[in-house]
């Protein structure tokens, strides 16, 4: 009578010995999971799919994007701060997320402290945020935006994904430079604001520049300005705020990765190393320049880390500044 332990041993063997052994493991391998605190279809959730399609192939192990939208990335962000801190689950989510949601909530509403729960892992991308106008507007520049609201021909709005995020206080900033009052239209999302902004819902928006351009392309809508500091070879033909006479309305926008600050530094390096691999692909250049409007930027943990403070230090002035209050 054959012996089953004695069978199962060689066929082990067997396995291994022909390198077919590799594969099921890395499949028998737990999912990691990214979080993404914003609806399918817009600029992150779009990231984090092209994020988790190569992840795959440089860990060899099965990822995973899990949206949960809802305010302003809090949820996911949350998340994270609960997730078993074992390196299988992650966060992408704009500066924004981070900045502002810390600047403007206690942690008793934020039910985590961005810089004790959670860890940056590496910067992923950074892209322009874009003034926007539907055609009602017949706006062809931010001057022309202006005047259409001072005449009083339209509602003085602006669409902004989520509240008291980067969009929101960037849109403040520039009424309070335009000397115009403007009432923001919070969406859960750019993919539900782009989808009102072409409709004429909303008059203009603030809002990631590769959810806009197919749709400036396309005619739809038109881009008056960039918040960059100069103007970006993503939004061909966009003049920044600063060359329409707002010198003082400045905002970068960029995506990072975050883990549980409790995970072990070897994940968060294996992590930290895999992104740089797969930021590093020509075609994943290419499908975030041509096709997400946003450019690889990748920074390693201790960057990131300086770049957020900085970052917190810059906008707390313009808080305090515009004495804006967000609602809880």
């Amino acid at each position: 009578m054959v012996n089953r332990k004695t069978v199962n041993r060689f066929l082990a063997a067997a396995f291994l010995a022909f390198g077919l052994g590799a594969p099921a493991q890395a499949q028998d391998k737990p999912p990691i999971r990214i979080l993404v605190g914003f609806p399918a279809g817009g600029g992150g959730s779009n990231l984090s799919q092209l994020l988790a399609d190569k992840l795959r192939e440089v860990l060899k192990q099965p990822v995973i994007v899990e949206n949960r939208p809802g305010v302003g990335g809090r949820l996911a962000a949350e998340a994270l701060k609960n997730a078993s801190p074992n390196g299988y689950s992650y966060m992408v989510a704009p500066n924004a997320t981070a900045v502002f949601q810390h600047l403007m909530y206690p942690v008793s509403v934020l039910r985590y402290d961005v810089l004790k729960d959670l860890t940056p892992v590496a910067t992923l991308v950074s892209y322009p945020l874009l003034l926007a106008v539907h055609g009602q507007t017949g706006a062809r520049s931010v001057k022309d935006y202006v005047a259409w609201v001072q005449a009083g021909a339209g509602p003085g709005q602006f669409a902004t994904a989520g509240q008291a995020g980067q969009t929101h206080l960037t849109g403040l900033m520039f009424a309070k430079a335009a000397g115009i009052r403007m009432e923001v239209v919070p969406y859960r999302g750019n993919g539900p604001l782009m989808t009102d902004l072409v409709g004429g819902q909303v008059p203009a928006a603030v809002v990631l520049a590769g959810d806009a351009m197919p749709h400036v392309r396309s005619g739809r809508i038109q881009a008056l300005g960039i918040f960059s500091t100069q103007r970006s070879p993503l939004t061909p033909g966009v003049p920044t705020l600063a060359e329409q006479g707002f010198e003082t309305v400045r905002s970068d926008a960029w995506f990072g990765l975050w883990a549980n600050a409790k995970t072990p530094q070897a994940e968060l390096t294996r992590m930290q190393e895999a992104v740089r691999q797969v930021l590093a692909m020509p075609e994943v250049r290419t499908t975030l320049e041509d096709k997400l409007a946003m450019s690889p930027d990748f920074k390693p943990a201790a960057e990131m880390d300086r770049l957020l403070r900085s970052e917190m230090d810059y906008w707390a002035a313009v808080i305090k500044d515009a004495d804006f209050k967000a609602q809880q």
